[in-house]
């Protein structure tokens, strides 16, 4: 499994297009994931002060073959995230759920998470 903090605007385009496809893949080529443990810091680094938003848990196995999965760095860093080579269709997106950070920063888990 891989996660992916989406932003209100971006997950209900999916709900109406029926894939996800985030401005990063037209910006990037791919889009950004995480790991379940790197949510944390991704949310910390990127969403602070953001509301809306929604955590999205993507099962590689149920993306269209084809679509390449690459952990990789492309900032600099030793540490390795996924990405996404392609759109995700909203049949890979297993769980999703609303996605909050507390005012110091720290990640409030959906409920059962």
């Amino acid at each position: 499994m891989i996660y992916r903090i989406a932003e209100a605007a971006h997950w209900t385009e999916a709900q109406q297009t029926g894939s996800f496809a985030s401005p990063d893949l037209a910006a990037e080529g791919f889009i950004h994931f995480s790991e379940r443990h790197q949510v944390a810091g991704v949310a910390q680094r990127y969403y602070r002060g953001k509301t809306g938003l929604t955590l999205l848990v993507v099962n590689e196995s149920l993306l269209p073959s084809g679509t390449q999965v690459k952990r990789e760095n492309t900032r600099g860093g030793a540490e390795l995230f996924p990405h996404v080579y392609g759109p995700i269709p909203l049949g890979a997106v297993v769980h999703s759920a609303p996605f909050e950070l507390d005012s110091d920063g720290s990640v409030r888990w959906p409920s059962g998470w």
